[in-house]
Order: C-alpha cells, then sequence, then structure tokens
C-alpha cells in the first residue's frame, strides 16, 4: 500500500525550515526543507505528497510558493508526478543507479562527518590474501550457508569464551553486518505492530530496521550519565515489548558504557516480559581505557551482536549474532526467503582477523582516543558554548547546541563543504534537534577544519560574522 504523507504532520517536522534556510526565496527553503527531509529518512519515498492547495494552506504559504517547491524538486528527482495520480516523493538515481544524492557531490575539498567509520585497518589486505589462498577447498561445495560456515562460527565461540562466556558455535549465526543479523531477528521474531523498546538516542539504522519491520519503536530517555533503568525497567513492566535493543558497549551516538548490575536489572525485567533483550556490541572493542563489562550468561532469552565493520573495516560486510539455539533455529529457518548466506571469501577473511594479530585494533584505540581528545579541545576553544562529554571509547561525540538547530545546522555546514549527521537522525517523531553527531575517525588536520567549518555555519545561522579563530586551512568559504 502506497504511503500517503499527512499534510499536518509534514508541517510539524518541517517547522525551523525557515531558519534554516532564512536566506533563500521562500520555494528555495521548502524545497530544501523538503529535500533533508527525504534524505534523513523522515520523510518516506514513493509516498503521495498532499495536493499543492493542501499544503500551501498546512504551512501558511502561497499556493504559488508550493507549486514553485515542487517543480524544483521535481528538476531535481525529488518529486515525480504520476498522470491522474499526484505527486510522489524520491531519489534521483545516480550513475550507479540510486545511491544517497548527497554522496554524488563529494567535490574536492569537501569532509565526510555523516558516518563513523575508519579506513580499513592495514591487517584486512592480508586477511583477504589469507582468505583467498584457502577459498579452493570450498569451491567443490554449493557455497550456500544461511548459518555461516563452522569455522567463523566457531571464531566467533572462541571470541566469547575468551571473555568469559561460555559459547558454542551452535549458538552462532553469521550475518552481513551486525544491522542485517538484527533485521534477520526482527523479521523471525517479531509480529507487526509489536513494540520494541529501545535507548533514546540510538542507532538510525536500527529504528530504520524496526520501522520497515512493521514494529513500533519505544524510545526510552538516556540520563545525562547514562541509562534510566528505574524508567527502562518500567517501560518493559508495562508495555510487555517483543523486543528490547540496547547498545550497552560504547553507545552509539554517545559512546558510554553500561555497567554490570543495569545489565542485569534490565535482563532480569526482560525475563518477566517474555522479552527478548539484544545488546549490540559491535564497537565492545573500541575502549580508550578499561573495557566494557565482560559478556556474562543472563538468560536464554539474551541476544549479542557483533561485527567486523567497526573494528577492522566497513566494507567488510560480516557480523554475528550469538543466541539460544532455538532462536538460531527460528533465524534460519526466516532467512530461506531472503538470502542464502554471506559470501564464503569475506567469512574467511573475518576469520582470519578474529583468530590473528590483534595489535592493529590496539594501534586503532590508541588512535581513536588521541582523535577525540583533540576534537574536544578543539570544540572547547572555537565554540564554547557547545556542550561534549570525554567518551570511554567508540567512534563519536554526541555535541549539544546551545539551541535546538540541529537540521538548520546541517544545511548550513553543508554549503560549507562539511556533511554532518543531525541529531534528529538517532532519535524517534523528530527529537534530539539540539544534538549532532561528530564522530572523530578523521585525521585531526581534517577535525580541525571541520570544527572551522562548523563555527562558520553556526555564525551564519545566528546571523554573526565570523569571529577570528587564526588560519583556518582549507577551509571553503
Amino acid at each position: 500500500m502506497t504511503a500517503v504523507v499527512n499534510p499536518i504532520l509534514l508541517t510539524r517536522q518541517l517547522d525551523d525550515w525557515r531558519a534554516a534556510h532564512g536566506g533563500d526565496a521562500a520555494y528555495r527553503g521548502l524545497a530544501e526543507a523538503l529535500k533533508r527531509l527525504m534524505l534523513d529518512g523522515r520523510l518516506p519515498l514513493d509516498a503521495k505528497l498532499p495536493g499543492e492547495r493542501r499544503l500551501a494552506e498546512a504551512l501558511g504559504l502561497s499556493r504559488i510558493t508550493v507549486s514553485a517547491a515542487l517543480d524544483r524538486l521535481r528538476a531535481d528527482g525529488f518529486v515525480v508526478s504520476r498522470v491522474g495520480s499526484g505527486s510522489y516523493t524520491a531519489l534521483p538515481p545516480g550513475p550507479t543507479g540510486g545511491r544517497d544524492p548527497l554522496h554524488h557531490r563529494d567535490a574536492a575539498g569537501l569532509i565526510d562527518m555523516a558516518t563513523a567509520v575508519m579506513p580499513a585497518s592495514e591487517r584486512v589486505h592480508a586477511a583477504y590474501a589469507e582468505a583467498l589462498a584457502s577459498l579452493p577447498i570450498h569451491l567443490p561445495g554449493h557455497g550456500y550457508g544461511p548459518v555461516g560456515t563452522l569455522a567463523l562460527r566457531a571464531a566467533v565461540a572462541r571470541s566469547y569464551e575468551a571473555m568469559g562466556l561460555a559459547t558454542s558455535p551452535e549458538q552462532i549465526v553469521i550475518a552481513a553486518g551486525a544491522q542485517n543479523a538484527f533485521a534477520l531477528l526482527l523479521r523471525a521474531v517479531g509480529r507487526p505492530g509489536d513494540a520494541v523498546v529501545i535507548d533514546h538516542p540510538t542507532f538510525h539504522h536500527a529504528i530504520d530496521a524496526i520501522v520497515r519491520a512493521g514494529l513500533k519503536p519505544a524510545p526510552v530517555a538516556l540520563t545525562p550519565t547514562g541509562w534510566d533503568v528505574d524508567a527502562l525497567t518500567a517501560t518493559i513492566d508495562r508495555a510487555r515489548p517483543r523486543l528490547i535493543y540496547l547498545i550497552g558497549s560504547h553507545h552509539n551516538p554517545t559512546g558510554r558504557v553500561m555497567s554490570a548490575e543495569e545489565e542485569s536489572a534490565i535482563a532480569a525485567a526482560a525475563r518477566r516480559a517474555g522479552s527478548l533483550l539484544v545488546f549490540d556490541e559491535t564497537l565492545r572493542e573500541l575502549s580508550f581505557g578499561p573495557p566494557p563489562p565482560p559478556p556474562r550468561h543472563l538468560g536464554d532469552h539474551v541476544v549479542r551482536l557483533g561485527s567486523t565493520s567497526k573494528s577492522w573495516w566497513g566494507g567488510l560486510r560480516v557480523g554475528w549474532m550469538r543466541a539460544a539455539p532455538a532462536v538460531i533455529e527460528a533465524v534460519v529457518r526466516s532467512r530461506a526467503s531472503l538470502d542464502l548466506g554471506v559470501a564464503i571469501i569475506e567469512q574467511l577473511a573475518a576469520a582470519s582477523l578474529l583468530a590473528g594479530d590483534q595489535a592493529p585494533l590496539v594501534e586503532r584505540r590508541r588512535q581513536l582516543a588521541a582523535r577525540a581528545g583533540h576534537l574536544r579541545e578543539r570544540l572547547a576553544a572555537v565554540l564554547p558554548d557547545w556542550e561534549t562529554e570525554r567518551p570511554p571509547g567508540g567512534l563519536s561525540l554526541w555535541v549539544g547546541l546551545p539551541r535546538p538547530a540541529s537540521e538548520a545546522l546541517v544545511a548550513s555546514a553543508e554549503r560549507l563543504g562539511l556533511r554532518i549527521a543531525p541529531g534528529t537522525r538517532f532519535g524517534v517523531g523528530g527529537a534530539f534537534q539540539r544534538y549532532i553527531r561528530l564522530p572523530f575517525t578523521l585525521p585531526e588536520s581534517e577535525l580541525d577544519q571541520a570544527v572551522d567549518r562548523l563555527a562558520e555555519a553556526w555564525d551564519r545561522l545566528e546571523s554573526r560574522p565570523r569571529r577570528a579563530r587564526g588560519p583556518a586551512e582549507g577551509v571553503i568559504l
């Protein structure tokens, strides 16, 4: 069934579009704001837009302004018209057939901080070489495997054993990343309309997966220092959710770590409610000091997700799920109509990384810690009224702005050659307009340039001339 955009809800989503595009003509500002909603995933694609008259009335604009904005969107490929049916949201096709249009405009000097990723570790190339050398023994077989190769499942099991959690290969299923593993779990055990309790903010693709599966995210806000266990347990007791999804080991986007006592209390509430408790541990290995509490056996209702993408390389699309055998069986049964497993060579490379030298991760943690400190210091010097906290690990800072202007700042920064993620991307219902996520994965020189561009973007929003900050090499003005 085709989605229909509610004009009242759309008006709420567009609440600060004039501030974001105050220097533009109204029709251009409205068009850019609608683009941002589509690119940010808050306005569904292939959804029917309200008629021009209804949209103009809802926004308090003239029909001429709305018509001009829609014409601009049609010209840019963000709206398509169907004869006798109306206008529908879309994304313009790129050279490869539909990439995010923002990623087509990688002009020289553009700094991309919208994605929290590191380049591949030097160990990754060697792992692929080892995988290629061992591939021939697998070629006589058919290559399908919805549960994953025994070699990789055993390697993952050994990694849990090394942390003190007894695990057998039968408790592991391999997926194309932790995000894919979570989507497979939702597909296997979720029913349309089921509630999924999440920490708030949280990983934006997890929210997307929940919504696309027909389930309803039930957010529970983090406190200024961590998780509100009382609120979480009360929500679980009341909602009796099908699943609970939490990122306790270097939370994305804040970097915070859940204590063992908090894990136990939440696991007990999940057991009482008959809920599956999912811990996403993809950032576990990226600690700057003491590691998060080791995983413990908290019951067969606890599911743990892991991945190679954050610690080794995002291009190695291998993740896993550790769960009770009954859950694994349900996932494998459900998966058969979706895919037939992960590429063998990817699994061989991942197994090589897990079994091989871990020294590159030590260096990667050291580098990330230094960059996190550098970014915080630079922000404090250039934008002292912005709020940051010292993360114990992870890949990003969760930055508080002086006022709720996240999406407006994103648009302003994009004009200066800086791509960042608004706080609203990590929330439900447009929450976190007062925050942005800033990864510290780039070299320090690029982080310096990024902060200077942020400051310029913020000054433009505040209608102030740029403050003197010293040289800002490479800044696009």
